[in-house]
């Protein structure tokens, strides 16, 4: 069989119902979320919104068949979420951080941790689950294997329970939708001090309404104005034993796999951004003359500029649909093709909203044009979900040093994959 980027019916039909719904829905959550002053307001805001991404399905696509979901694979995650990109960046976010608090479960659970935890987001798609992994120090060294440092979130077994203390911030989704706590938290943490993440790190899946749970405060930013960014603090909070995924040192495969997951999805929500910044440039270059005798679109330098913009987005978008179908076909351990799209088409996308910035001029630096906004939204994609370079080529580099590695292997991917975990 040949190689086909050809999508099938399915596909076809669930992208154009992605760019309707964008088109549709999503449009209005700009407008929405400029009424308000504060990232809380903002946030709430977006509930509505997240309701009708819930109604069309897109929170079951993170849960299983067997527990009511439709799993649906992350290359046809990725090609709804270009288009939802494409018209609005904070929807699309917070269902992706719901994910990163579903997938531990959904790829390393048991089955009676599944059903237990399941059914609540079947019943009710808006409510919220969080990945509460970044510590206050910040988080590219959870796997770090001198104990000393690293992750300082401890769950210690007392009996039949693990207690939990830390404090953990850019915890998306995690205030829930009135400031008392999402849902549901996976919860990265160290079982013992005096071991190393290889030995102790662990996710533990923790009940927001457990006590000792508590938002602490919310960072403002620049950009995905509506997704929410609280600390997040663990006082003493107590949750059964059974709630750990896996055993500790487990950890590190789970956060591994799951930050994959969603690094290849980043590459979709970039080429969105893209493509809304070269489309609006684009429209303006082909109407606007600044006071010349032709659009600006018929001059060479501003040409040429859009072919470079349109190569890089196209190259973006067939990378993040690879990196995606082998994260699919591998079971997901498969991680560097996605973590290699998480770099490029972050760090590309910055560049092609700034090369559309220049079509228009010192005017896109204001609201008369979406740019700045855009810009301020792509900006923020080379620096989270693992920061390109604090955490993202530290993988790479990881992985380039294994003396198994076979420079050639990233388009194919292994028979054996014990290794790339």
């Amino acid at each position: 069989m040949g190689i086909d980027f050809n999508l099938s019916a399915e596909q076809t039909a669930l992208r154009e119902g992605a760019r309707e719904f964008a088109k549709h829905v999503l449009k209005d959550v700009r407008p929405t979320i400029r009424k308000f002053a504060t990232p809380e307001e903002r946030f709430y805001a977006i509930r509505p919104f997240v309701q009708k991404a819930a109604d069309a399905g897109f929170i079951k696509g993170l849960i299983p068949k067997d527990h009511g979901g439709t799993d649906i694979p992350a290359l046809d995650f990725a090609l709804a979420a270009e288009e939802l990109a494409a018209v609005d960046i904070n929807v699309p976010t917070a269902v992706l951080a719901n994910g990163l608090g579903l997938k531990p479960l959904a790829m390393f659970g048991t089955e009676e941790q599944k059903r237990r935890f399941f059914p609540d987001f079947v019943e009710d798609g808006t409510r919220l689950a969080a990945f509460a992994y970044t510590e206050v120090t910040g988080g590219a060294n959870y796997d770090n294997p001198d104990p000393r440092f690293g992750v300082r979130t401890f769950a210690i077994r007392d009996g039949d329970e693990w207690v939990i203390n830390g404090e953990k911030h850019y915890t998306t989704n995690g205030s829930g939708w009135d400031g008392r706590n999402c849902h549901l938290l996976a919860t990265v943490c160290r079982t013992d001090p005096n071991k190393s993440p290889q030995e102790s790190l662990a996710v533990i899946m923790v009940p927001g309404n457990t006590p000792g749970v508590k938002m602490t405060g919310v960072l403002d930013t620049i950009g995905h104005r509506a997704t929410i960014s609280p600390r997040m603090k663990f006082e003493n909070v107590r949750v059964p034993a059974s709630n750990i995924i896996g055993k500790p040192g487990d950890g590190l495969k789970i956060v591994s796999t799951n930050f994959a997951w969603t690094a290849a999805l980043i590459g979709a929500a970039c080429v969105g951004v893209m493509r809304a910044a070269f489309d609006h440039a684009l429209q303006f270059a082909k109407t606007d003359a600044r006071s010349g005798p032709h659009p600006i679109i018929e001059y060479p330098t501003v040409g040429y500029m859009f072919a470079d913009m349109k190569m890089r987005i196209e190259a973006c978008r067939y990378l993040t649909w690879k990196a995606c179908q082998q994260f699919d076909t591998s079971g997901g351990s498969e991680h560097e093709l996605a973590v290699m799209t998480k770099v490029f088409c972050s760090e590309t996308c910055v560049d092609v909203v700034y090369d559309a910035m220049r079509t228009v001029g010192v005017d896109s630096y204001t609201d008369m044009h979406p740019l700045a906004e855009l810009m301020n939204d792509a900006m923020c994609f080379p620096l989270y979900d693992g920061g390109n370079m604090g955490a993202r080529r530290r993988q790479l580099h990881s992985i380039l040093k294994n003396p198994k590695y076979d420079p050639h292997f990233a388009p194919y991917g292994r028979s054996t994959t014990e290794d790339r975990a």
